[in-house]
């Protein structure tokens, strides 16, 4: 994988004290912990703002988490792509989002340790449902998925449940609803449901390949 801000030492430290700082001051708060598992897919939902991307940042930092993350492509044109890419971002082509799943299903064999961040709302706009690449990724890759989150209600943010994709779609996403439900984002009535329309649940689940 590329080389990003938390493989540089004295950045990296010097980020996670102002992580830590800011959190504080503005009186927000880390919850959970990392899981023990060297490779996962983690959540993070909801994604109503701008601000969203920024927190998670000091959220992972103050957690001491490496990871990487998943954003459309045209967030790493110039003259800001360089920047994304060491910040651990990976551009994602919707248009191609099966190659995508493929992609970093073998990333994920590749590699002994790995954390990536996956919004599965896709974008800060109003959407109905989840997109399930997180899903197809994690099963593919038989890792766990993780529930990352920043609920702006409780100014909390941090670390929830792990689950283990069973192949059962529609049990998991039901699984990972409840958890969503009680969690704000910074503008409530933009949250995406945390499922995928029942009509697409035949669909995803031949996607996954189960």
């Amino acid at each position: 994988m590329q080389y990003t801000v938390f493989d540089t030492p004295i950045v990296n430290t010097l980020l996670r004290w102002f992580s830590r700082t800011y959190l504080k001051v503005f009186g927000w708060r880390c919850e959970g912990r990392l899981p023990d598992v060297p490779k996962y897919v983690m959540i993070a939902a909801p994604h109503t703002s701008n601000w969203d991307f920024p927190i998670t940042m000091f959220l992972a930092f103050a957690l001491g988490v490496k990871c990487y993350w998943m954003g459309k492509h045209t967030l790493f044109k110039r003259p800001f792509g360089g920047i994304m890419r060491w910040l651990g971002g990976i551009p994602i082509d919707r248009t191609r989002s099966r190659n995508v799943v493929a992609s970093t299903i073998d990333v994920f064999g590749r590699h002994d340790k790995l954390v990536i961040i996956v919004p599965p709302e896709g974008t800060r706009g109003k959407v109905s449902y989840w997109k399930t690449g997180f899903y197809r990724i994690a099963l593919g890759a038989d890792v766990p998925i993780v529930l990352g989150f920043v609920d702006y209600r409780r100014k909390t943010g941090g670390i929830g449940p792990v689950l283990m994709p069973t192949g059962d779609i529609e049990a998991d996403m039901r699984e990972i609803c409840v958890f969503y439900s009680g969690i704000a984002g910074k503008y409530p009535e933009k949250t995406g449901l945390a499922a995928i329309p029942p009509e697409q649940y035949e669909e995803e689940f031949l996607k996954t390949g189960t």
